[in-house]
């Protein structure tokens, strides 16, 4: 079910904003068939494309989207879905679900989420219920002639590894393993399961910090007898707007880095990494980075992605959203915050009539602007170290046509003789599917990396829905700030995780 609790307001506003939204959502279903974007038939992931020529084309069609039939049996069959293990495991182990948990939103968002919720199981010693990827339609990179008549689901052991997707723990941790939705089932029947509601807990947390609130919770949980928790939303028409436990709020502001501390060094944070879908579309693609330029002055690192730039381009008709970041005041988003992050932004006064312009350079910088930024990181890592060389330049982005291509005109006319594009990978259906996961582990493995904060709502393309999240919050990228995280935890230097 779409998540209609992103909107605050009084009753009378919200019943006013569902009655606009559900007439726009009735003139979307009418126009997608036509107005839809289609998956680009060479297999790159740059997501969908648009026929600008002739709007009445018929999309061409790439295989079906993958069943994971064999994945889906594997998470099945993981050795904790096991009732006969010993505690803390088995039918009498301690589990915890968050029902509340966001879905139909971008990936970005949902690992976030789900990243500090297993931190959070594993801290309260109980395993963590993982669940599969819901899509938006918007999102899914197949055309509706191609998706299924429910929502598409993507299993969670697709996208990434590790302890939240029912990995091990270090070999001396004896942390109960995260088990999927149907083993819950299986080991918690619904008779057995204790229900705590945010609302019992949440109203006392509102504006506090990221730790307190994390505490709070934690301690809910320790506490809680029962082997079988399940943490539920408000029905809708309640007065909690995000029902997270870790909601958009607290991702949006300073409040979240007192969390960061010891949520880097948990074993949620250390041991997640991609899945052998995302490793096989990297190996797939490694080729496309050799470098083509002139042999350097000294010698280089082998390995391209020692030599490699990334940066993370958002275009689009983001005009207005950044616009809108400027009125409310936006900062950067979720571990972009933090203070070992070299470039930090703070708005200026809503009075200065140079508010705006600044917003921009950092929401969506020209062309001049991305050059001089790639130059100037450039020569500051270089400088930093002895042996360095940045020769191979990656953009992550979702533009395609004549401001790309210029783009890559005047970076080549900078010096860059290697520049691959998001759109330039070769991907199969399973690894287009994830391909959001792909670029951000090209971007976690990088030797550097820019961030560009911006997108239009959480559910781009989404009219409806942009509609309700305009009427709440502006927001910078989840997924640059998830690859901060997946970097620092890593251990690179800040100098390089730069921000546009």
């Amino acid at each position: 079910m779409v998540n209609w609790w992103y909107q605050r307001g009084t009753a009378s506003r919200r019943r006013q904003v569902a009655c606009v939204a559900l007439a726009l959502f009735v003139v979307v279903l009418l126009v997608l068939p036509r107005a839809r974007t289609t998956v680009n038939p060479s297999g790159s992931s740059g997501g969908s494309t648009t026929n600008s020529d002739n709007a009445e084309t018929t999309p061409l069609k790439l295989p079906g989207p993958p069943s994971h039939e064999v994945l889906r049996k594997w998470e099945e069959d993981l050795p904790q879905h096991n009732l006969d293990l010993p505690f803390p495991e088995g039918r009498n182990g301690r589990y915890v679900k968050f029902s509340n948990q966001m879905v139909l939103v971008g990936w970005n968002n949902c690992l976030n989420e789900r990243l500090m919720n297993a931190h959070l199981a594993y801290m309260s010693k109980r395993a963590y219920v993982f669940t599969e990827y819901i899509w938006d339609p918007s999102h899914y990179p197949w055309p509706p002639a191609q998706q299924p008549t429910d929502y598409a689901r993507t299993p969670l052991n697709a996208i990434v590894s590790g302890p939240m997707a029912g990995g091990s723990w270090d070999p001396d941790d004896p942390a109960p393993r995260s088990i999927s939705e149907r083993w819950f089932d299986v080991v918690c029947p619904k008779e057995r399961r204790r229900l705590i509601h945010v609302r019992d807990v949440k109203p006392a947390l509102a504006d506090r910090p990221g730790d307190e609130v994390f505490a709070a919770w934690q301690k809910v949980l320790l506490e809680a007898e029962e082997s079988c928790v399940e943490v539920v939303r408000p029905a809708w028409g309640e007065d909690d707007s995000m029902p997270q436990v870790f909601d958009l709020w607290l991702w949006g502001s300073n409040r979240v880095v007192p969390l960061w501390d010891v949520f880097k060094d948990s074993p949620t944070s250390r041991l997640l990494g991609p899945s052998p879908i995302v490793r096989s579309a990297i190996d797939r693609n490694e080729y496309l980075f050799v470098p083509r330029g002139p042999r350097p002055a000294h010698p280089a690192p082998r390995d391209v992605f020692a030599r490699m730039l990334a940066i993370h381009l958002r275009r689009g008709d983001y005009i207005e959203h950044c616009k809108k970041l400027a009125d409310w005041g936006s900062t950067f988003y979720s571990w972009a915050q933090l203070p070992q992050v070299l470039d930090q932004f703070t708005p200026l006064p809503g009075d200065d009539p140079a508010r705006l312009d600044t917003v921009l350079s950092h929401c969506l910088p020209t062309s001049a602007q991305i050059v001089k930024k790639i130059r100037d990181t450039r020569e500051e890592y270089v400088k930093a170290g002895s042996g360095r060389v940045l020769d191979v330049l990656y953009l992550l982005t979702n533009e395609h046509g004549e401001w790309l291509d210029e783009l890559k005109g005047e970076l080549a006319k900078a010096g860059w003789h290697t520049i691959v594009t998001t759109r330039d990978l070769k991907l199969d259906p399973e690894q287009e599917e994830v391909s959001m996961a792909v670029d951000m582990q090209f971007a976690r493995q990088a030797a550097v990396f820019v961030g560009n904060g911006v997108r239009v709502s959480l559910f781009f393309a989404s009219f409806v829905l942009v509609l309700l999240l305009a009427l709440t919050t502006g927001q910078w990228s989840s997924f640059t700030g998830n690859i901060i995280h997946q970097r620092l935890v890593d251990g690179r230097e800040p100098l390089s995780i730069r921000l546009t």
